[in-house]
């Protein structure tokens, strides 16, 4: 029995789709429920999985072509072994090295373009799943072991890389530029068409101020083995206090929890809470729904699950459609102090950074404490730089006063 294998059913907000994997060929056997084919959307990637025991028949669309929701892109054969038929394309190359290792995506295209076998590479994701970051090590440290080899054999492939090592740059003949030219995935051609739009169309604003990170961090030092134990393995980071700081910030100044419309203003009576998260396809924004229903626990516990769907390439639509503000750390790679870009129609976004020792007066005395930068990013059409300050000093008196969140004060 012949099957259609077709597009998944994208949401309104999603137009199209780009063919970005096959897993499998023409003629290769697969199991129920194995994937086939990775479509990515401006938002996530999504699965097409094997619909029964048997094996791929045709592929329709190719790796790069564009797909419309539902638009057939290959047939599937129940329960039989099928050759491929003549003139028929295959989207993987014929000596796809581990092809059933599981790899992310961008693991996989990285791999093949340096010629890595996959079953080489330790997975440190979940399950053993092998991520981008597993392959540029295993290549970094290839690299490193093997100079003279590197400088003959990898130092074309080299561009490739998102960080080149020291040691392969060293092993470059004189005179080597290489270049290569390839074209945006969809999510980073929507990342630079909405920061584009958020710079045209917001009049965005920044707002600074510092917080003494000391009392979180003796909570978390203080607790943090009780917390881990009582919420099963959920470690007590600092995310789950600036939620929650965020939340009852905006409870007091609904203004910047609103979005624009139009000519309309939106106030929105709850706080779904946007929190960006890194993947191997760059940075991703899932939503914390009702977050002022949530605890500590309950937000930390989230982002674990989030963070997890990320690195897995398994977070849904439905986790990042939304949100009426947003934050984001830039602080765990390092930032010391940055300007967040709105992401319209929220009218708000708050950045923490990295946190750092830093001589301060306290009663008159120069002591030494933890700080961290803050910033607030604000529509200046809608939101006035009073409310703008005023919600900014809230989150931080309360993170400097944990128990303001708990007595609501």
């Amino acid at each position: 029995m012949s099957i259609d294998i077709k597009a998944p059913q994208f949401p309104e907000s999603i137009a199209e789709g780009t063919v970005a994997t096959w897993h499998r060929r023409p003629g290769e056997a697969c199991k129920r429920d194995e994937v086939l084919v990775d479509i990515e959307t401006d938002k996530v990637v999504m699965e097409v999985v094997a619909p029964d025991d048997g094996t791929l028949a045709e592929i329709t669309a190719d790796t790069g072509a564009t797909v419309q929701s539902q638009q057939l892109i290959g047939r599937f054969v129940v329960g039989a072994v099928v050759a491929p038929e003549a003139g028929v394309t295959t989207a993987a190359p014929a000596a796809d090295p581990g092809a059933d290792a599981p790899l992310s995506p961008a693991a996989r295209q990285l791999a093949a373009e340096h010629g890595v076998d996959p079953t080489s590479v330790k997975g440190s994701g979940k399950g053993g799943r092998v991520t981008k970051e597993d392959v540029v090590s295993h290549v970094a440290r290839a690299a490193a072991a093997t100079p003279a080899a590197t400088a003959a054999v990898d130092a074309p492939r080299a561009a490739t890389m998102p960080s080149t090592p020291a040691a392969a740059l060293a092993a470059r003949p004189s005179g080597d530029r290489p270049e290569r030219r390839v074209p945006m995935t969809r999510l980073r051609a929507r990342v630079a068409e909405r920061l584009l739009d958020a710079s045209r169309n917001t009049a965005m604003l920044t707002t600074f101020n510092e917080v003494n990170m000391q009392p979180v961090m003796d909570l978390r030092a203080k607790f943090k083995d009780a917390f881990e134990k009582r919420h099963n393995g959920t470690r007590l980071g600092f995310m789950g206090f600036f939620v929650r700081a965020s939340v009852e910030a905006l409870k007091r100044y609904p203004v910047v929890n609103a979005s624009i419309d139009g000519n309309d203003v939106v106030y929105h009576g709850y706080q779904d809470i946007g929190v960006a998260v890194s993947s191997d396809r760059g940075l991703v924004v899932p939503v914390l729904r009702d977050a002022d229903t949530m605890s500590i626990a309950d937000v930390e516990q989230k982002i674990r699950e989030f963070g997890i769907k990320a690195k897995d390439g398994k977070l849904g639509i439905e986790d990042m459609l939304g949100g009426t503000f947003t934050i984001t750390n830039g602080g765990v790679f390092g930032s010391l102090m940055s300007t967040p870009i709105l992401n319209p129609p929220q009218t708000g976004i708050l950045g923490m950074h990295k946190i750092q020792e830093r001589p301060v007066v306290e009663n008159g005395q120069i002591v030494i404490r933890p700080m961290m930068y803050l910033a607030l990013s604000y529509d200046h059409r809608l939101i006035d730089g009073k409310d703008a300050v005023q919600f900014l000093v809230a989150v931080k008196d309360m993170i400097e006063d944990p128990a303001r969140i708990l007595l609501d004060v």
